[in-house]
């Protein structure tokens, strides 16, 4: 018998465009895996991290405190444990089987100076996101102004040492948004990714803008690109390396390179313009915006271009006009406003985006049987508990996916009170992360949420 050869995991397909180099990823392949599943070049799949914001928090109840009592709980399952019964706005996502866990707020301390640090836009954002209060210094309320004391969870992850080891990705990590609506133009208010004090990591929001960057097409090359097939510039080298691979593998090979093609097509077909060399138009509505962004997402994870990732629906006390739902105004007027059953209807929306988004990394699968979301742990959440007051009581809490088989799938853990920094804290020990603690100034703890780590 021949000793098996195998591919590098870093394989990827070149070709040229105009007398430039394009490369194109591959997904996980049986040529380059061991007897175990393990990859070829002695590395794993590894875990994937990520973070899903959605904005306003959810619809007011008496959980939020007194003033909120005027509507009725639709987040919170009536039972807790494995196998709970979804509440009105979870049965959107449940086929994932998402962890939820209710209750939990920010322990961080509230400094009285300079004023407004309670405010949930910024308070509850930053301990959802850093574990941490506000930067007091240069903090302002009236002008909205503020910045965070360290980094966000996505960049605590893509950054940590063990996470990716001496061998990290292109990547290591993707800062991704959809809805490009803004309560201002500066600062905290156009990105849920910080490296630190007064550096945000500004999402790409672009479809064709994040095309381009997992797939390397240098910008001089735009005009060609819109000419040139990219899977026509690999061709060459993809027929020389199916030559080399086993029949099942040339059949993932195939459904790759046509599952790419698909997405270009679509791309292509949203940018058709009666303006020769026009940019190719975005996709308006946000639910088919975040399947295109989610299925580009999917493909980089899936071909190892990153392991990481933050993923911003609508941004921090967004003024995205849910129109589609017949609401006329911004979702934060709209939530001051005291329109219950508007805020109701555009959480259940930002829901199905969620499990849209979703389904694109459930659709990935690799040789093994692993869907993306079987290796994923990622945490749903918002700036805080609801909008109509900004209560940061019962904070919205998700751990969606399975860790590589270190989170408990569809369990409802319910906690009054209980720190937030738990649900990080769980979630770096999915993985695999060494956590002693996490928060800071009042919201350190060392403990994970119970029944949710396997």
């Amino acid at each position: 018998m021949k000793p098996r050869k195998y591919l590098s995991r870093r394989t990827v397909l070149k070709g040229a465009v105009g007398g430039g180099v394009v490369s194109l990823a591959l997904p996980p392949l049986e040529a380059m895996m061991g007897t175990h599943g393990a990859l070829a070049d002695g590395s794993e799949e590894g875990p994937i991290s990520g973070v899903f914001f959605w904005a306003n928090g959810t619809p007011w109840h008496g959980g939020h405190g007194g003033m909120q009592a005027t509507g009725s709980d639709v987040w919170t399952p009536a039972d807790v444990g494995a196998g709970y019964t979804p509440s009105p706005l979870l049965e959107h996502i449940a086929t994932h089987q998402p962890s939820v866990v209710t209750g939990l707020t920010p322990h961080t301390e509230v400094p009285a100076a300079p004023p407004g640090q309670s405010d949930g836009h910024m308070r509850g954002f930053m301990v959802a996101l850093t574990g941490d209060r506000i930067r007091p210094d240069g903090f302002d309320h009236p002008s909205h102004t503020l910045t965070a004391l360290r980094p966000s969870l996505d960049q605590v992850v893509a950054k940590h040492p063990n996470f990716y080891g001496r061998t990290p990705p292109p990547y290591r990590s993707l800062v991704l948004g959809v809805s490009e609506a803004r309560f201002h133009d500066y600062g905290h208010w156009n990105a849920i990714s910080y490296n630190g004090p007064d550096s945000l990591n500004l999402p790409i929001s672009s479809p064709n803008q994040l095309w381009s960057l997992l797939f390397d097409i240098p910008d001089d090359f735009e005009a060609l690109e819109r000419r040139a097939n990219v899977l026509d510039a690999v061709l060459e080298d993809a027929n020389s390396l199916r030559a080399k691979l086993g029949p099942r593998d040339q059949i993932r090979l195939d459904d790759h390179l046509e599952h790419i093609n698909e997405v270009q097509r679509r791309l292509e077909l949203s940018g058709v313009s009666c303006e020769p060399g026009a940019q190719p138009a975005e996709p308006t509505d946000l639910m088919e915006k975040t399947q295109v962004m989610g299925e580009l997402l999917a493909m980089a994870l899936g071909c190892g271009i990153t392991r990481a990732f933050s993923f911003m629906l609508t941004s921090p006390a967004t003024t995205h006009i849910f129109s589609n739902l017949g609401v006329p105004d911004g979702m934060h007027k709209t939530c001051h406003d005291g329109y219950w059953d508007r805020v109701n209807a555009i959480t259940t929306y930002q829901m199905q985006c969620f499990s849209v988004f979703m389904d694109q990394l459930q659709a990935v699968v690799d040789p093994a049987g692993v869907s993306l979301m079987d290796r994923a742990a990622i945490l749903g959440t918002s700036e805080y508990g609801e909008g109509w007051q900004h209560s940061v009581s019962e904070m919205p809490v998700i751990l969606a996916g399975g860790a590589c088989g270190a989170l408990n799938r569809g369990v409802h853990v319910r906690d009054p009170g209980g720190n937030y920094s738990t649900a990080h804290v769980t979630l770096l020990r999915a993985l695999g992360l060494p956590t002693p603690s996490f928060g800071w100034n009042g919201g350190e703890t060392s403990e994970a949420i119970s029944g949710i780590l396997v």
